[in-house]
């Protein structure tokens, strides 16, 4: 019989006996949801549309009513008990209203263009690795977005400027945001190289690539980059406050806020909520539903887009 000392025996095999074999427990994220689970979130989500949508309908409800409707309710009305449209006539009617829904129409699609047509050439330069001085402009770009000059350095740089009392105004100072510069410089950098590369050696100059190559390729982006400026123009109301003195160049939103903070009544409005005629809060929910209208109905176009637009070339891997 030979002994072997010193050295380590092997265990024996571990045998699995069949039907006492169990999956290791999987993480609680990853386990499926119980039916009062399902149904605590569904509770949640509808209180939350709830809370989104009922503030939105009484705004509307209310916008629709006569005035001896809302007397009755004592103001906000829930439930509608007549239609009536007599609050948008008046207001898409001529006067103030009308006037600063088409400044705000106007601001948003010039400001639009402008600020996309910026930012896109703007974020292809920096996307190309042999672009002359592209690092240290986009350092300079990113220092922007923690330092700036500063509200009075603005104004008194617009006044230098001569753009005070102008349309400008609401314009340039806002028209480029670094943000969305660098969301569209990811996205051009993503771009297949080789696709560049075989255009430029066709004879294909950097305009053609830039709007036959790139552009096309990046609709997703550029929809989500223009609602962002589209949303930002059409909400603005600082700079009309601080740079315009004239109220027949206030935008929409100067004049929502003149109707429901401070109770001013536009101009030709005066003599129907005088003689009875028109109700005031009518009127000011209206002028909410024309500011909401826009976002509203343009938003679901550009949802589709949001996930690919914000989301490629941000994340590598």
């Amino acid at each position: 019989m030979t002994a072997v000392l010193g050295t380590r025996q092997d265990p024996e095999p571990s045998v699995r006996k069949p039907g006492r074999w169990s999956a290791p427990p999987r993480p609680v994220w990853e386990e499926e949801p119980s039916r009062a689970g399902q149904a605590g979130k569904g509770i949640a989500l509808g209180l939350a549309c709830l809370a989104v949508l009922f503030p939105l309908w009484i705004v509307i409800v209310t916008s629709l009513q006569t005035k001896r409707t809302i007397d009755e309710a004592g103001g906000l009305v829930v439930i509608p008990r007549s239609i009536t449209l007599v609050a948008y006539q008046e207001l898409l009617g001529g006067g103030q209203v009308q006037r600063a829904a088409l400044v705000s129409v106007g601001v948003t699609v010039v400001g639009t263009l402008f600020s996309m047509a910026v930012s896109v050439l703007c974020a292809y330069g920096l996307s190309r690795g042999g672009s002359l001085g592209h690092r240290w402009i986009l350092m300079t770009l990113l220092a922007t977005m923690f330092f700036g000059a500063g509200l009075i350095p603005t104004y008194l740089l617009v006044q230098a400027l001569g753009l005070t009392d102008t349309y400008l105004a609401l314009i340039l100072p806002s028209a480029v945001s670094v943000f969305n510069i660098l969301v569209l410089r990811a996205f051009f950098m993503n771009i297949s190289q080789e696709l560049v590369d075989s255009a430029r050696i066709d004879g294909a100059g950097e305009w053609r690539i830039l709007l036959r190559i790139v552009m096309p390729l990046s609709r997703a982006v550029i929809a989500v980059i223009s609602l962002f400026y589209a949303v930002g123009y059409w909400s603005a109301w600082f700079n009309a406050s601080i740079y315009l003195t004239d109220q027949d160049m206030m935008p929409l939103q100067n004049v929502m806020i003149q109707l429901v903070q401070k109770q001013e009544r536009p101009v030709g409005l005066s003599a129907q909520i005088n003689t009875g005629q028109l109700s005031p809060l009518a009127v000011q929910m209206a002028v909410m539903v024309l500011a909401l209208l826009p976002v509203a109905v343009l938003s679901p176009f550009v949802q589709k887009h949001f996930k690919k637009g914000m989301l490629t070339g941000a994340v590598k891997g």
